[in-house]
């Protein structure tokens, strides 16, 4: 019985010693697991932050094939205008292009003849009836070939065309925009003279190359008047059912404007339509 006892008794301690041991072990196993988690998480967050700064690196990359893109675009828009070619016989001035001489015609555009008035008669009768009339300064072809024809305003208006196809008698409008592109009214005539011709010495520089002579006109009479003094043109702009609008070159550097009665005979100088 007292072996029996002793037994039990010893049992009971090594019992107590066996589960001792495993509460022990139970409180020092948590703090290490905790330990190696946080710093798993750590590790993880590590790797997250990696992550984000690839992405990172992959956006300055996608910027980077952007402005490459942007530096490689073609540069048409920087392409310098086309510039004009001059023709034959006409002169570029500004943005228009006139003819290089007077018009010398005796037809319309659709092929009529115009009526060539030689006589003061036939010059006054045209006038009053409204209908178109041509004729050379004196009734001289020889002055023609130089000067070019004179013709009334009720030609230049004639609904046939006057100026050959492609061109166009030109505006008082048209006029001022060429004035103005010569420097203004004070200074334009000077540029526009022709460097001979003019009485007293009062020639131009022709700096313009629109050489105007002082070809004179017809009056509304059918006298002719002024030549070596006055060069006058035709505009397209009717100022009333009598008369029209005019531009003159004469002793001064000036290119004069003026309003002129239809019957008068005066020089045609085209401007490209």
């Amino acid at each position: 019985m007292k072996k029996t006892k002793t037994i039990i008794t010893l049992s009971g301690v090594f019992v107590f010693l066996f589960s001792y041991g495993n509460i022990s072990g139970n409180i020092d196993h948590p703090d290490r697991s905790g330990s190696q988690s946080v710093q798993t998480q750590t590790k993880s967050k590590q790797t997250v932050t990696k992550s984000a700064q690839t992405k990172t690196k992959k956006t300055t990359t996608g910027t980077k094939t952007s402005t490459a893109k942007t530096k490689t675009s073609p540069k048409s828009s920087t392409a310098e205008p086309v510039k004009k070619v001059r023709e034959p016989g006409t002169l570029i001035l500004g943005t228009q292009i006139w003819a290089e001489k007077n018009l010398n015609v005796n037809t319309f555009r659709n092929g009529d003849t115009i009526p060539e008035a030689k006589t003061n008669k036939e010059w006054v009768a045209a006038a009053e009836a409204g209908k178109p009339a041509w004729c050379y300064y004196n009734n001289d072809p020889s002055i023609g070939l130089l000067y070019g024809r004179l013709y009334n305003w009720y030609a230049v208006n004639d609904p046939r065309g006057l100026a050959p196809k492609g061109w166009t008698i030109p505006s008082d409008a048209d006029w001022s925009k060429l004035v103005n592109f010569l420097g203004g009214q004070g200074v334009a005539g000077l540029k526009m003279k022709s460097t001979s011709r003019w009485n007293e010495g009062n020639n131009g520089t022709n700096e313009s190359g629109f050489n105007g002579f002082p070809e004179g006109y017809r009056v509304e009479n059918g006298s002719f008047t002024n030549i070596g003094n006055v060069g006058i043109w035709w505009s397209a702009t009717e100022v009333n059912p009598l008369s029209a609008v005019d531009r003159f070159l004469s002793q001064n550097n000036s290119f004069g404007s003026s309003t002129s009665p239809k019957k008068r005979g005066e020089s045609v100088r085209c401007v490209k339509e």
